[in-house]
């Protein structure tokens, strides 16, 4: 009696698992992308040609109306922030931040001493600041 060993391997490979976690990352990705909205106002922001790559926890967008009156904005949020309750706000956003920082969104037309005068809040609370502005 000869009795045979089968010795040989298979060498087959499933391709279905791969393409199934393949597809749940593409949709994983295609929905969190439209999740993220770094700004919910629409504003025209001044040009520059150097950029900061610091990630800011906050963003306080300024609207200038035409009309001679400026809204501040939290995190893009439409319901606006009276300049007066701003620095309690960021006090209490910024509060458990181990490195807090506030970007500033203002339109090009918003004077130069309302952007100031957010600067001077992140000043006396020792905040990181960031002027953005769009790319040349």
């Amino acid at each position: 009696m000869a009795i045979k060993r089968n010795t040989r391997t298979d060498s087959s490979f499933s391709m279905s698992s791969m393409t199934d976690i393949v597809f749940l990352l593409l949709i994983f990705f295609l929905v969190t992308s439209t999740l993220v909205s770094p700004n919910a106002l629409k504003l025209l922001l001044p040009k520059s040609t150097g950029q900061v790559s610091a990630k800011a926890a906050v963003t306080v967008s300024v609207k200038d109306w035409n009309n001679g009156t400026y809204t501040y904005h939290i995190n893009g949020d439409k319901q606006a922030v009276p300049f007066e309750a701003l620095e309690g706000e960021l006090l209490e956003v910024l509060a458990g931040e181990e490195d807090p920082t506030f970007s500033i969104y203002s339109d090009e037309t918003v004077p130069v001493k309302n952007i100031v005068a957010l600067m001077n809040i992140g000043k006396r609370n020792h905040y990181k600041v960031i002027l953005a502005t769009s790319p040349e």
